[in-house]
This record gives structure tokens, C-alpha cells and sequence, in this order.
């Protein structure tokens, strides 16, 4: 039987809106007749509605997209057969914790059972029990800015928890006490720093102080969870201030180590540039150079591009420091720490690979290049290219404006003369003068190792001269040939 407990809220909890959040729910509202249509078809049931979470908040922001969050006492199973009939679309990925997910025109709603989460200590999934009223629901949730709900059809705008208040000092408070909040779900622990850096809120000291005592709890979550949360975090406008709070916390040491890492001793008598330091910067400025929004990518490598910087620390007999190889190193490390993360096996391919070309550029500094060697530095960047560019350019950090004016100076030139040869030459799709066919013909041999080995002495002989032609190339492919008998 639907149970009627909460079908209409208690307008006594309606705060005091001022005019600026009572016009952006209402205009949230006025832009949504879907969410009132759906509300009737759910009161009909017997069953409650509310607009609930990220939705409130964000449209108090004036920021609200076309996904909609809602809440319900209806259990999965009803929410299925009222939705159905209704939607354009309909999925069930995460009906197992209560949320069905479903298209109605140009909006993307999720509709989640009030419920709990809670994790015992053995535990990498959260389990679930379903609760009766939105008030219980409420103080399970993350955040006060996301205990917030608007009541429907009535518009009862729902805040038990003050979040209305935290939301305009720009806070991030728990609705209950912050260690509760994060034995419930210790991701909680990094969504903080998501919000930091996708709200540009404080995160209140309570909270931080939590996070920091129970930065282990993390070990728990699986690491498909903790990769998308950090996923969100990197992709934001500004990810600096959620990674330090990572690091700050402790909870970046038991996630993503290397980034703590950075964080290199210095002495007086070994100076060199904070690695830490240099890192955040080189991930702020790849982000100013984003043609078609955030590239995830991008962003990781400019994160991750010196962590082999630590494991190849020398100190040298002249007082100074050096890094020998630590692109190497660094790429390798990428790969470990992205695999363990279970980041897709395209995306660590192309992360390390641009980890470990990060430094080809610096050979070129004095402008003296041959065309062999930047048609080896566009065919090493394959695909990677522009973002190879990127990553160059934003890892000058100096403050020596004259060196970096250089730097810039010569990657420009390197650009331009990649710009010529690609013309000439289509430097995108390097590939020898002769095929595998044509080999076999001229050398008149049948498929085998031997036919790889000369593609790759066509590629090279490419490469150092650029285009010969057809009769130049079998030219060079019969001395070759002659050569290894």
C-alpha cells in the first residue's frame, strides 16, 4: 500500500525566503511544468515529490541545468510503474540504491526513495534501507546545500538544516555531525573537495577537521568511486583549492600519494622549485589554454607530468639539484597510478605518453632543430599533438619574464615550422614512400620479419629526409637490402 505519511509536508518548515531565492525557485518552477506533471501523476498514487539536492541548490545559484534530482516514499518498484507510461526513456542503473533515472523531453531526472546509506567497516558498497519521511531522508544527505527541497505541486520550499543560510555564506556544512556524515559514505570526505572547487566554497573547520581524522575511512571505497569524484574535481573551473584540501587533509596520501609527494624537502643549501607548487600552476594554466571546454586528459598530465620527480631526486656535487629521467619514471608511475585507479586503458595511455614526451621540447630551446628532428616530435605526438603544445607551453612556470618570453618565442617558432612542414609534407600520416606491397615486389620476398624490418628503415630514412618519391625510395630500399646480405 503507498504510504501517505508525508504526502503533504508541513508548511510550517517553509523559511523565509528573501526575494532573490523565492523568484529562482519559482523561475526554476515557471521553466519546469515537467516536474509539476510529474508530481500530479505521483500524488494521484498517493505517493510525495520533491525537487531535492543539487537541483534546489543550484537553482538558488541560478545555475540549474536539465538534470533534476527528486525524492520520494515510493519504492523503486512504484516509481517504475508511474514513470514508465510517462517518459520518453526510462533506466534502472541504479534502481539497486534506489534511484530510477528517466528522459522527459530536453530533461534528464533522477528519482531516488527517501533512503540511508550507511558502510560497516569491511565494506566497499554502500548498503541501503529505505526510510518513510523526507526528514529522514534530509539528514542523510551530504551537505546543507543539498538538504534543501522544494515540495510538490505545493512549492513548499523544505530546510531543516539551514542550508538556505550556509548556501549564502558560501559553506560547506554536514546536516548532522561531520563524522557521522562521512561513516555513512566516506566519499562525502572527497565530494567536500569537489564542491570547494566547483562552488568556490569554504569548507567549515568542523568539516575539515573531520575529513583529516578520518582520511583512512577512504580506503574502503572502491576506486571507480574515488576516480569519478577526482574526475569531477580536476574538471572543474578551478580544481586548486579541493586538490590542496586533498593534500591538506590527508585524504590525497591515501588516494593519489604522488601529488603529496611533490611536496619535496628544500634546504638552504640544495635550492630547487617547488614541485607541488610548479604542478598546480602548470595544471591552471593548461586549463587557460582549453580550446572546446575541459579536457580531462590534459588536465591529468599537467597534474601528473612531474611526479617521477621525487623518486629521481640527485643531489649533485656543484649544489645543484637534477631530475634525470624523471619523465621516464613519471610516465611509468602514471600508468601504475591510473590502472589502480581503473581509469579506461586509452585514457593511461595517452596521460603517460604525454607525461613522457612533456620534456622533448626543452632539446629545442636554442632554435636548432633540423627538419628530421620535428618530424620525429610530430610523429612521437601522434594524435597527442595539440595537446603535447598545450602541456609544453603551460610548463613554464618561471618568473624570469625575459626566459619565459623566450621559451615562448621558440615554441612558437617550433609551431610554425611544424605548421610548413605539415603542408609540405602531411606530417599528420608519416608513413614511408613504399608500402608492404611494394616491398615484397622489389625485394621479391614473401611476408615476413625481414618485411618489417625494412618498413622501418623506409620510416626512418622518412623521417631523417622527409618525402623522396617513389624511385628514390626503392633506390635506398635496394642498397639497404643489399647491405644486410
Amino acid at each position: 500500500m503507498p504510504n501517505k505519511q508525508n504526502a503533504t509536508p508541513d508548511t510550517t518548515r517553509q523559511d523565509d525566503l528573501g526575494p532573490a531565492p523565492r523568484q529562482a525557485v519559482s523561475e526554476l518552477l515557471r521553466v519546469s511544468p515537467v516536474a509539476d506533471d510529474l508530481a500530479r501523476r505521483f500524488n494521484e498514487a498517493g505517493y510525495s515529490l520533491a525537487l531535492v539536492g543539487g537541483s534546489v541548490r543550484d537553482a538558488l545559484l541560478g545555475r540549474l541545468g536539465n538534470d533534476l534530482d527528486f525524492t520520494t516514499d515510493a519504492r523503486p518498484d512504484d516509481v517504475l510503474r508511474l514513470v514508465r507510461p510517462w517518459a520518453d526513456a526510462v533506466w534502472e542503473v541504479g534502481i539497486a540504491f534506489g534511484t530510477v533515472g528517466c528522459q522527459k523531453q530536453d530533461f534528464q531526472i533522477e528519482i531516488t526513495t527517501y533512503r540511508s546509506e550507511a558502510y560497516d567497516r569491511t565494506s566497499r558498497k554502500p548498503s541501503v534501507s529505505y526510510g518513510d519521511s523526507i526528514e529522514e531522508d534530509l539528514v542523510r544527505r551530504d551537505f546543507t546545500v543539498n538538504a534543501m527541497a522544494v515540495a510538490l505541486p505545493e512549492k513548499v520550499f523544505i530546510d531543516p538544516h539551514n542550508g538556505l543560510e550556509d548556501l549564502a555564506a558560501r559553506t560547506l556544512r554536514t546536516p548532522g555531525t561531520p563524522e557521522d556524515s562521512f561513516s555513512d559514505d566516506p566519499l562525502r570526505m572527497m565530494r567536500a573537495a569537489r564542491f570547494a572547487a566547483q562552488l568556490g566554497f569554504e569548507v567549515a573547520p568542523e568539516v575539515v577537521a573531520a575529513m583529516t581524522d578520518m582520511a583512512d575511512r577512504i580506503d574502503i571505497v572502491s576506486a571507480e568511486r574515488v576516480r569519478d569524484e577526482l574526475n569531477k574535481l580536476l574538471l572543474a573551473a578551478r580544481p586548486r583549492p579541493g586538490l590542496a584540501l586533498l593534500v591538506d587533509t590527508g585524504l590525497a596520501a591515501r588516494v593519489l600519494p604522488e601529488l603529496p609527494a611533490l611536496r619535496l624537502e628544500r634546504d638552504e643549501h640544495h635550492r630547487h622549485k617547488d614541485v607541488y607548487e610548479h604542478s598546480l600552476i602548470v595544471l591552471e594554466q593548461a586549463i587557460d589554454l582549453e580550446d572546446d571546454g575541459p579536457d580531462l586528459t590534459l588536465r591529468l598530465a599537467a597534474l601528473l607530468h612531474d611526479i617521477g620527480k621525487p623518486r629521481t631526486r640527485r643531489f649533485e656535487s656543484d649544489g645543484r639539484v637534477s631530475f634525470h629521467h624523471h619523465e621516464v619514471v613519471g610516465a611509468k608511475m602514471t600508468k601504475a597510478r591510473m590502472t589502480k585507479l581503473k581509469y579506461p586503458t586509452q585514457l593511461v595511455k595517452e596521460v603517460s605518453r604525454l607525461v613522457e614526451l612533456h620534456l622533448r621540447f626543452h632539446g629545442y630551446g636554442s632554435g636548432e632543430w633540423t627538419d628530421s628532428a620535428v618530424r620525429r616530435y610530430v610523429r612521437d605526438g601522434g594524435p597527442l599533438l595539440d595537446r603535447l603544445h598545450k602541456l609544453t607551453r603551460s610548463d613554464c612556470t618561471t618568473r624570469n619574464k625575459r626566459k619565459a618570453a623566450a621559451l615562448s618565442r621558440a615554441y612558437d617558432g617550433l609551431e610554425e615550422r611544424i605548421a610548413r612542414l605539415q603542408e609540405q609534407e602531411e606530417l599528420d600520416a608519416i608513413r614511408p614512400d613504399l608500402d608492404g606491397n611494394d616491398i615484397m615486389r622489389i625485394l621479391n620476398v614473401s611476408p615476413g620479419p625481414q618485411i618489417g624490418r625494412a618498413y622501418a628503415f623506409l620510416l626512418e630514412l622518412r623521417l631523417e629526409k622527409g618525402p623522396l618519391g617513389p624511385e628514390a625510395a626503392e633506390a635506398e630500399l635496394r642498397e639497404w637490402w643489399a647491405a644486410q646480405a
